[in-house]
């Protein structure tokens, strides 16, 4: 008995079915083979027999019986009956009956029966079928060998919109876009051509009647043969993950937004990243307005007031119209537009479908569409820590779908994002304005007024890095027409670094202010910062971008009778010296440690500067840009010192120009002087021997001096201010005394001695023979103070050249 359990052909087929013929009253007239191989009898053995007796079991004749009965009121049945085969055994069959009818007076029945087994795996087989054109999900789409359509189940046209009929007979692709169409025949001619199945295939869908409307599908293809090898053509199973591609591209956006959006710490800028990464991705146009304290990096009031600021605009499409308002432009939201309400209740607004007259109602005017022919509308709050930063806009013009749930959720999620970005940046403005403002005001304003060096100064903060740094420089006259030059860099960046510069600023000023010697004002500053680092650890105030570790100074004195410069460094760059016929070089000078070390020595060197020689201070950022080498930087800056003769300030620029860029990454401090010196004519020096006479002789030389300058007005004050300090030379030091007097912006009378015993001055009483000087000394001069030197000290005193005489 063969099995056709595997064969997937139709088992009531003529050449497959066991067929037989009964007459009216159930004896049997036709037996075929079919029917002998499955239940063992040969013709001879069943016809002219009743099938009743022949076929059935005894105990399945209810069974049958009924079966009869319903065909015969029917005219014709089908289902499953138990026969009884030759060698006794019992078989299920599936039966199939027709009435036949012979000129309406014999009527006899034809069955048809397979195995039930057959039966049911070829009904199974229909039912799947039938289920895949009628009833299932996924799509299918039969090609024929031609590349046309044959057959379309529902779920196709459910997906398409076309009804399923209208696909027979056209062109594989024959409604889909030519870009689409194209996708689409060639995946279908390669199945045909290869036999290689694709499985999961994506694919874009979009229909010629509906090229706006975005249709995704998933599609596998196979090629299908006949039992002969002959092809008949190509199935696919189309899937529709449209859906699902529009959450896999939600997802993909809120990436993007994250490494996009705060790339720097910018409130425009990161408005403007905002605006363009929602478009065309969610909407065709988009926009981001801020509350203008934000934009000044002010923190928003929680009550709306004032206007916002335009700084995020974007739109699809090249002849689409641009905003009404271009970036950083003030714009006033009408009382009942949604982008006034949002802003006031922190709520999003949702208009999946706006009306033609949306636009002309009452008070909508002012709702800012970039196109009044958008259909759909989402307003979302920029919110942060609970305030309410500004608004995103976003519409839809030439998108066909409306705006939905999901889509508001979506902005809604990268408009919270967005909206930590900008309050970052918005902060990080804050601190800089506030580190500016602290800055400048540190730094120093003019140059004072003194006359040992002509002065160019540069300041320039950084434009690429966070923080301003901690540079600084300074002028500061000293004693003797000498004047101290100062440039330094704090290690780190903001606010804390810009506190620290100022002050260490103020205690250079006070250092200055006692003449100590250049690598003795470093070795004091040196303390200073290891005390600031020490209290900053004790606090537990030392984060790691903001901790002060150090500091770098070079401070230098020219003195402009002499013409000589001391320098001493704290790890900072060298100076650059031009001499005044054109040759540059790099003062060598011992680097010393950087500030904040401690317990290492400084060394200060002198040298002689002739008049007109350029001297050139500055900080690492003018040569230690990342995109330079130092040496190169240095070899840079000195071609640019090589004319001494020109204007300082066109030098200064020179210097700038060939170093610096247009956004430097590192604060730069420039400090550019000419040397000056003083006319011999206005200089007078003598040397006094430590007797009672040298007082006398001092006020004598004195007179004689003053006559000769004309400044005999002052005559009695100095000689009085000379001869006091010559007495306490002959009384308190023991040793010889040098007067000199200084004809500069003011006049100085100086007295040293090889003490250095420091004066003091006290307030007599009424009994005291003496103790007076130094108080007549300061009530009857401008300034008064001492110096030290190697050789012992200096007490000083400075007068007014237009002061009436005493």
């Amino acid at each position: 008995m063969t099995e056709l359990s595997d064969s997937h052909d139709d088992p009531f087929a003529l050449h497959l079915a066991a067929s037989a013929v009964l007459d009216d009253r159930g004896v049997v007239v036709g037996w075929n083979r079919r029917a002998q191989e499955l239940l063992g009898y040969p013709d001879t053995a069943v016809i002219g027999r009743p099938a009743f007796e022949v076929l059935v079991d005894p105990r399945d004749l209810p069974a049958v019986t009924e079966a009869a009965a319903n065909c015969r009121r029917a005219g014709g049945w089908f289902g499953v009956l138990t026969l009884r085969h030759r060698d006794g055994r019992l078989v299920e069959m599936g039966l199939r009956a027709h009435e036949l009818s012979r000129g309406g007076r014999v009527r006899e029945w034809f069955l048809a029966g397979a195995l039930a087994v057959d039966v049911l795996e070829w009904q199974r087989d229909r039912a799947v079928l039938d289920g895949l054109y009628r009833q299932c999900p996924i799509g299918l789409v039969i090609h024929g060998p031609d590349l046309r359509i044959l057959r379309v189940n529902r779920a196709i046209e459910r997906f398409s919109g076309v009804p399923a009929a209208d696909f027979r007979g056209l062109p594989t692709g024959g409604m889909l876009l030519p870009d689409d169409a194209r996708k689409a025949v060639d995946r279908v001619r390669q199945v045909m051509q290869t036999g290689r199945p694709l499985v999961y295939s994506e694919q874009f869908a979009r229909l010629e009647r509906d090229p706006a409307r975005e249709r995704v599908a998933l599609v596998s293809s196979f090629r299908m043969e006949d039992p002969s090898g002959r092809i008949l053509g190509v199935a696919e199973m189309i899937e529709d993950i449209t859906e699902r591609h529009r959450a896999q591209r939600r997802l993909a956006l809120l990436d993007q937004v994250g490494s996009r959006i705060g790339t720097t710490l910018d409130v425009a800028e990161t408005a403007r990243e905002l605006a363009e990464v929602m478009v065309p991705h969610l909407a065709d146009h988009a926009s981001v307005d801020l509350l203008q304290p934000v934009t000044l990096g002010e923190e928003p009031t929680r009550a709306l007031a004032g206007p916002v600021v335009r700084l995020g605009t974007c739109s699809v499409g090249a002849q689409q119209p641009g905003p009404p308002h271009p970036h950083g432009e003030p714009v006033e939201f009408g009382p009942d537009t949604p982008q006034a309400g949002c802003l006031a209740e922190g709520r999003p607004v949702l208009e999946p479908v706006l009306p033609p007259d949306w636009f002309s109602a009452e008070g909508r005017q002012g709702a800012h569409a970039p196109d009044l022919g958008a259909h759909s509308l989402i307003v979302v709050p920029l919110a942060a820590r609970g305030l309410v930063l500004g608004v995103m806009t976003l519409w839809r013009s030439r998108h066909p779908d409306a705006f939905e749930a999901d889509d508001l959720t979506l902005a809604q999620e990268l408009a919270s994002r967005a909206a930590v970005a900008i309050d970052n940046a918005r902060r990080f403005t804050q601190q800089q304005q506030t580190a500016f403002t602290l800055q400048s005001s540190l730094l120093p304003r003019a140059v004072p007024d003194q006359s040992a060096v002509e002065v160019a100064l540069r300041y320039l903060p950084a434009g690429a890095a966070p923080g301003l740094g901690g540079d600084w420089f300074d002028v500061i006259p000293l004693s003797g027409a000498r004047v101290a030059l100062v440039v330094g860099d704090v290690v780190g960046r903001g606010i804390h670094a810009a506190a620290t510069m100022g002050r260490l600023r103020t205690a250079v000023h006070t250092l200055a202010s006692l003449d100590l010697e250049p690598d003795e004002v470093l070795s004091r500053l040196d303390d200073l910062v290891n005390l600031l680092a020490a209290e900053q650890e004790a606090a537990g105030e030392r984060p790691v971008d903001e901790q002060v570790v150090g500091a770098t100074c070079l401070y230098a004195v020219y003195d402009p009778v002499s013409g000589r410069c001391s320098v001493a460094r704290a790890g900072h760059p060298p100076p650059v010296v031009t001499a005044p016929d054109g040759q540059v070089a790099l003062l060598d000078l011992p680097a010393g440690p950087p500030l904040g070390l401690g317990g290492l020595p400084f060394e200060a060197r002198d040298i002689e500067l002739a008049e007109g020689s350029l001297l050139c201070l500055y900080t690492n950022g003018l040569i230690g840009e990342r995109h330079i080498d130092a040496d190169i930087g240095l070899t840079k800056l000195c071609a640019a010192l090589t004319r001494p003769a020109d204007a300082l300030e066109w030098t200064c620029q020179a210097v700038v120009d060939s170093l610096v860029p247009s956004r430097p990454g590192d604060d730069v401090a420039l400090l550019i002087a000419r040397t000056r010196m003083l006319p011999p004519d206005n200089v007078a020096s003598w040397r006094l021997p430590p007797e009672p006479a040298s007082a006398a002789r001092a006020r004598a030389l004195t007179s004689a001096k003053l006559t000769e300058w004309g400044l005999e007005h002052l005559a009695f004050t100095t000689e009085l201010v000379a001869s006091e300090l010559v007495t306490n030379v002959y009384r308190y030091a023991g040793g010889p005394a040098t007067l000199r007097l200084i004809r500069e912006r003011c006049l100085v009378c100086e007295v040293g001695d090889t003490s250095h015993t420091s004066p003091h001055m006290r307030r007599a009483r009424t009994t005291d023979e003496g103790g007076r000087g130094l108080f007549l000394v300061a009530q009857m001069t401008e300034r008064w103070g001492t110096r030290y030197t190697r050789e012992g000290k200096t007490v000083w005193t400075e007068q007014q050249l237009t002061g009436t005489p005493v």
